[in-house]
């Protein structure tokens, strides 16, 4: 069964779209809370929203209904960042002061990862949070913080030590209104709309002890880098989602012979395997199966060459549309975020092949 199989996902999902269809990018977030999309994936909010499949079932239906990439990343940022670190991490007043206000809508989460110049590196992230009266202080950059502009309330990776030459890190929740923060939006990448992405300066912001998500003595090893894997896996459902926008695009555009027919059955079969190994992946974050790696970078390597087929067949056709161009630009933009990362993923997958019979 594919991820939109889940019936209270898909409900949220039809009332969104009643709602929202005649103008999908006209205050597309508020259509969304009053849809109730906002609970899904949120601890707490029974069994068929309480999971990764549960965002990726909403982020595919979102995506496949719009084809709109940057709407269902949007989307499915909020509730990954909401679900993994503070439902994951947070403390019980933590989580009692922002998870409701989460699912009802009231508040976007953003997490600050990366840095000007730096990227994710953990050996080359300056921004530090320094012991301070009964809390820290906070002094740094960070870059490319999705949903930023909108974003009610900062995570912030901060150095807080650093052991024989090694640098330990800490994540803190920061207000918007916090002093000495200050948002500076980015230039908007049209295709992603309404996705956007900011740069945050911190001049010495002052918060308390309670401020700080996690108690283990290392939060890059123990946070950042595994969300990075639950973005790749729970983006799948995107790349399914769109493809089969895509695909029925195509399929309106061209003259039916069968040669074309035929080529759309090969197409059409090359996207349930992406959506089958999409929908295997995500189960394994909710602890379902097996984790398998391969999987995730098999489902990006195929969705390239699918996609390079869907151009072949829209270029028989009259010239791409708007949403279609744009569609076709939010891909290629995606596949570029975190490719050295995913590279590294790659090789890694490659070495371990027979390295059990040396």
């Amino acid at each position: 069964m594919p991820h939109s199989s889940n019936p209270e996902v898909a409900a949220r999902i039809d009332r969104w779209w009643s709602i929202a269809k005649a103008d999908v990018l006209a205050n597309p977030f508020g259509a969304m809370a009053r849809a109730g999309l906002f609970q899904i994936g949120l601890p707490g909010t029974g069994a068929a929203l309480d999971s990764y499949r549960a965002i990726a079932a909403a982020e595919q239906a979102i995506a496949a209904k719009t084809g709109l990439l940057g709407l269902a990343s949007g989307f499915a940022a909020r509730q990954m960042i909401a679900r993994f670190f503070i439902g994951g991490f947070a403390d019980a007043g933590q989580r009692a002061t922002w998870l409701p206000r989460i699912a009802a809508g009231e508040v976007c989460t953003a997490v600050a990862i990366s840095e000007p110049g730096a990227g994710a590196h953990p050996k080359h992230l300056q921004t530090t949070a320094e012991p301070h009266g009964a809390g820290f202080v906070i002094r740094g950059r960070k870059a490319w913080v999705t949903n930023g502009p909108i974003a009610d309330v900062f995570l912030v990776l901060c150095v807080v030590a650093v052991e024989d030459g090694r640098k330990r890190y800490g994540l803190f929740l920061i207000p918007k209104e916090t002093s000495g923060l200050v948002i500076k939006p980015m230039p908007a990448l049209d295709a992603l709309a309404p996705s956007t992405h900011c740069e945050l300066d911190l001049h010495g912001c002052e918060v308390p002890a309670s401020a700080q998500v996690g108690a283990m003595p290392d939060a890059y090893p123990a946070m950042a880098l595994p969300f990075r894997d639950v973005e790749d896996t729970v983006g799948t459902a995107n790349i399914a989602g769109l493809l089969s926008w895509l695909l029925e695009q195509s399929a309106a555009r061209i003259e039916r012979t069968e040669e074309e027919a035929l080529r759309l059955g090969r197409i059409a079969g090359l996207i349930s395997l992406v959506d089958a190994a999409s929908r295997l992946a995500v189960a394994a974050l909710d602890g379902e199966g097996q984790d398998v790696p391969a999987r995730v970078i098999g489902v990006r390597l195929l969705a390239q060459d699918i996609v390079g087929e869907i151009r072949e067949l829209l270029a028989k056709g009259p010239s791409a549309d708007e949403a279609i161009a744009r569609a076709l630009a939010a891909f290629d933009m995606m596949a570029t975020v975190a490719r050295e990362p995913r590279k590294v993923r790659q090789i890694r997958l490659g070495n371990s092949i027979g390295s059990e019979k040396q």
